[in-house]
């Protein structure tokens, strides 16, 4: 069985973070493993409280991980300080990582910046030129290539820009009042558009965290990247119009829509 690695925070509510990308992982066919960067407290209302992990602890889990159970690929969600992205981009060297997809949650949905600066600058250094791909959103986009985003020229330019910066593949997600939900792929000095199906659904907490990992569960199984990124996107497009409705903020999807047998039936009622 295919393997994949998780390293990212916690979530207590389990729409994003560790949570979700083991389900994601887990029902897109390979055995996830994982290394935690934080503990959070939070639900689908928001964040009450953050307990970051050190770096050694980090390391520790991350040999771990490596010496025992090799990830066929790696997804790397949230991480907001300097010293840990140093101690990730060390193991993932040092182990010879592959399949290596950077979820760079930098700036949220809402614009609020999510890493200090001196943290984004070792991102850029140390951790983006190890990625196989980058999956920004329209903000983190912005920042990452220095051009302002207003049109989809402008994606094709800011992923041009990142790709040919850090040699890496660049998936720019859409949204943001730029597009309806299509995303952008830069791969090998060629575009390819994915477009997305609106789906009206207010709970999308962890569509980022789904997405990477889902792209990862992939191609830790042999896909390509360009195959990868279509699964996985058919993937979080079922789990959105599986319309789960949890908790009383924006809460999240249903990352098992697509399971069937014999231990997911619930007790009769009668």
């Amino acid at each position: 069985m295919k393997t994949s690695l998780t390293i990212a925070g916690s979530d207590s509510s389990g729409g994003a973070g560790i949570q979700a990308d083991i389900k994601t992982m887990t029902v897109n066919g390979v055995f996830a493993t994982s290394a935690i960067t934080a503990l959070t407290a939070q639900n689908t209302t928001g964040v009450a409280a953050i307990y970051e992990v050190t770096p050694d602890f980090l390391a520790a889990q991350l040999e771990a991980v490596f010496t025992d159970i090799p990830p066929d690929a790696v997804k790397i969600g949230m991480v907001s300080s300097g010293a840990l992205i140093k101690t990730i981009a060390e193991s993932l060297t040092a182990f010879c990582a592959k399949n290596i997809v950077v979820d760079p949650v930098m700036i949220s949905t809402s614009g609020a910046r999510l890493i200090n600066e001196d943290a984004i600058s070792i991102l850029k250094e140390k951790l983006l030129p190890l990625a196989s791909l980058v999956t920004p959103n329209i903000p983190e986009a912005e920042a990452l290539s220095g051009i302002r985003i207003r049109g989809e020229q402008d994606m094709q330019e800011a992923a041009k820009r990142i790709g040919t910066s850090y040699g890496c593949a660049v998936l720019c997600k859409g949204g943001h009042n730029i597009n309806n939900a299509n995303d952008l792929l830069f791969y090998n000095g060629t575009y390819q558009w994915f477009l997305g199906r609106h789906i009206e659904n207010p709970n999308t907490h962890g569509t980022g965290c789904t997405l990477s990992s889902a792209i990862a569960a992939n191609l830790a199984k042999g896909f390509c990247i360009a195959d990868s990124v279509k699964r996985a996107k058919e993937y979080i497009s079922g789990a959105l119009s599986d319309m789960l409705d949890l908790g009383s903020g924006s809460g999240p999807m249903n990352h098992g829509f697509c399971l069937s047998g014999e231990y997911i039936k619930e007790a009769d009622e009668s």
